[in-house]
């Protein structure tokens, strides 16, 4: 229960709230457990973390131990990324729809080839126009702290969006926009084969499922398509602007930590 109880006062740092009241329960000798020394054993438990070896299933391989089975793993991983690199070229300079006569940079998806986890938004705002990158911006910035606050980095995961091109305005995608968008993407998902697909908030879940359920009813659920678990929760954009949502979020996020776990 304290573990728990840590975790969740965690997730609500990242989220940007520095103070929060809780009574922590007393300890087996009556005594009541502060704060500054739960902190102390967090800082301990953390500096032991960063002695361990890191888990290779979370990076894309560079040197391994000379088996046959690690030959293998690293030849997966270096074939996603020329088959990622294949589907970017097939992209192209794309001017499938009417998005291109707007854009500056087509976004197309970054992270890591190997990812169990990816995060697919929406579509891109001006920051991952400019940028190329997607969730850059404030929304991005946020996404940062929750894929932390699970305990990966942005470079142990693989971020990308419904459509690869910014619309005028932020509005939102057309129909035709995804019709020719989607095929890239869900190429993308086949090649990662991610065990966890989190779908951040309506158009994510409604293009991945198929559906036209609103996002309230589609997150707090499990669905499986593509040999995987689709996740939907709400999109960091949405949260920015309606903070009562972090802690639908959170157990979400609690969701897909139990899934790749």
């Amino acid at each position: 229960m304290k573990d728990e109880m840590l975790a969740y006062l965690e997730f609500f740092k990242a989220m940007g709230i520095e103070y929060v009241r809780v009574d922590l329960p007393s300890s087996s000798t009556g005594e009541s457990v502060s704060l500054e020394n739960n902190q102390s054993e967090r800082a301990a438990v953390e500096e032991q973390k960063k002695a361990e070896p890191v888990p290779i299933a979370l990076h894309l391989p560079i040197a391994m131990p000379q088996t046959d089975e690690s030959r293998r793993s690293t030849t997966r991983a270096v074939d996603r990324v020329l088959e990622l690199k294949r589907v970017r070229e097939d992209l192209g300079d794309c001017v499938r729809c009417k998005l291109h006569r707007h854009r500056t940079h087509i976004v197309f998806g970054v992270g890591n080839a190997y990812a169990e986890l990816m995060f697919v938004g929406e579509a891109p705002g001006a920051d991952e126009d400019a940028q190329g990158i997607p969730f850059v911006g404030r929304a991005g910035q946020l996404l940062t702290r929750i894929i932390e606050s699970i305990g990966l980095r942005r470079e142990d995961v693989y971020i990308a969006n419904i459509i690869k091109c910014r619309p005028p305005q932020n509005r939102n995608p057309e129909l035709d926009e995804i019709e020719n968008c989607s095929p890239f993407l869900l190429r993308q998902i086949g090649i990662l084969q991610p065990r966890v697909v989190c779908a951040l908030g309506k158009f994510a879940a409604q293009t991945l499922l198929d559906t036209q359920a609103p996002i309230g009813q589609l997150r707090g659920r499990v669905f499986d398509k593509f040999g995987a678990k689709i996740v939907p929760t709400f999109h960091p954009s949405y949260l920015l602007r309606n903070p009562a949502g972090k802690r639908e979020v959170w157990e979400d996020m609690k969701t897909i930590r139990k899934l790749l776990d």
